[in-house]
């Protein structure tokens, strides 16, 4: 059904993805898909990485983990961003539609006040992405 699933990564709050990519997993699994962890960062030293560099190698150090706990093939795709705050959306939607993702699955949080003033980036993705998305709650 799906033959690649993308799932955005945020490598600061791993213990927060479990559950979308234990979820992403799964499915891969169902369908012999290709899961690809997409972290986005910036270009300029961090709390997670140094370099762009160092940040490949931690995203793809996950995804190789990610795969070998699942029985899947998993792998890890890095992103440099200018601003990866202001740029998070476009950044996951121009990667999807790069990559052929088919299904996206996404770990968001519950709604709150702030939903109403500032739009989530699961919303914004599912509202424009042209891959099936699946937001994941806690």
């Amino acid at each position: 059904m799906y033959s690649r699933i993308m799932v955005p990564v945020d490598l600061a709050h791993k213990d927060s993805l479990s559950k979308a990519v234990d979820t992403a997993s799964a499915l891969a699994a169902l369908w012999g898909a290709e899961l690809v962890l997409v972290g986005v960062a910036a270009n300029t030293p961090g709390s997670i990485a140094h370099t762009p560099e160092e940040f490949r190698a931690k995203l793809k150090a996950y995804a190789d983990e990610q795969g070998a706990a699942h029985g899947i093939n998993a792998q890890g795709k890095a992103v440099i961003s200018h601003d990866p705050a202001t740029d998070l959306d476009p950044s996951l939607l121009k990667t999807a539609d790069e990559m052929g993702a088919d299904l996206i699955v996404m770990a968001t949080h519950l709604p709150n006040l702030s939903d109403y003033i500032w739009p989530s980036n699961g919303g914004t993705v599912a509202g424009r992405a042209k891959a099936s998305v699946m937001l994941v709650r806690p």
